[in-house]
């Protein structure tokens, strides 16, 4: 069954706005553990530190920081949508959305590194 509607740019923003979403989401309980290590274990710390300078832990930093800033301007232009008027200007707004995203995660990726 052909959907037409799947095949816009803005339907694609959606689909990243979601899985960005349930990624930080499932991201989440990761980072609390870490920061109770600091709590009830620094040598185990510790250890998950050496582990953070690994190349692969880097890049995978990167598509966090990705994922955290394609979140937040997908949902700026949620808001956007709810509160200005529509124009044909919501493409580009997505667009720029994740290009800008993808300029912050590399930023912090080459900081990183």
């Amino acid at each position: 069954m052909m959907r037409p509607h799947r095949n816009h740019p803005l339907w694609y923003a959606f689909i990243l706005h979601r899985v960005s979403g349930v990624s930080l989401a499932l991201f989440l309980p990761v980072h609390f553990y870490t920061l109770a290590l600091a709590l009830t274990d620094p040598e185990r710390l510790d250890g998950f530190f050496r582990w953070t300078e690994l190349a692969v832990v880097k890049f995978a930093e990167f598509g966090l920081v990705f994922l955290l800033a394609l979140h937040m301007f997908g949902g700026l232009r949620l808001m956007a949508l709810e509160w200005l008027p529509w124009s044909d200007r919501q493409k580009s707004m997505a667009a720029g959305a994740a290009a800008v995203s993808f300029l912050i995660s590399g930023v912090f990726l080459l900081r990183a590194i």
